[in-house]
């Protein structure tokens, strides 16, 4: 596992987490490492959401800790370029991570959903 992956995700769990990414394509999103950090350190965030094949992985090694910090749920999903293609980007770009600043109410049964796996994961 890489240093910035605290906990294991099946892939039943990342296409989940996708699906939630997809379903709230009207949300604000924050995208890339700067801007997820900035979200999470001022407690904005309602999901963070990070890339596992993210090199060199120190890159996002401080995000799980401000998000247990501050009580912000976050989760894993193996690819950067799927991550950003699912929050709109152009195809070949990258991101290693996004923050969800908002989940819609239509959305929020997915939602916890998402947050029961991870914290069954988790444990």
């Amino acid at each position: 596992m890489s240093v910035h992956v605290r906990f294991e995700t099946p892939s039943d769990l990342a296409d989940s987490i996708y699906e939630l990414i997809r379903a709230n394509q009207g949300g604000r999103i924050k995208k890339g490492s700067n801007e997820v950090t900035k979200s999470a350190e001022r407690g904005t965030a309602q999901f963070v959401v990070l890339a596992e094949d993210v090199n060199p992985p120190e890159l996002l090694a401080h995000i799980p800790l401000i998000c247990e910090e501050k009580g912000i749920p976050y989760g894993y999903v193996p690819s950067q370029e799927f991550l950003a293609k699912e929050t709109g980007l152009p195809t070949g770009v990258k991101t290693a991570s996004i923050a969800m600043m908002e989940i819609s109410k239509a959305n929020s049964e997915a939602f916890n959903n998402v947050l029961e796996a991870i914290k069954s994961v988790k444990n």
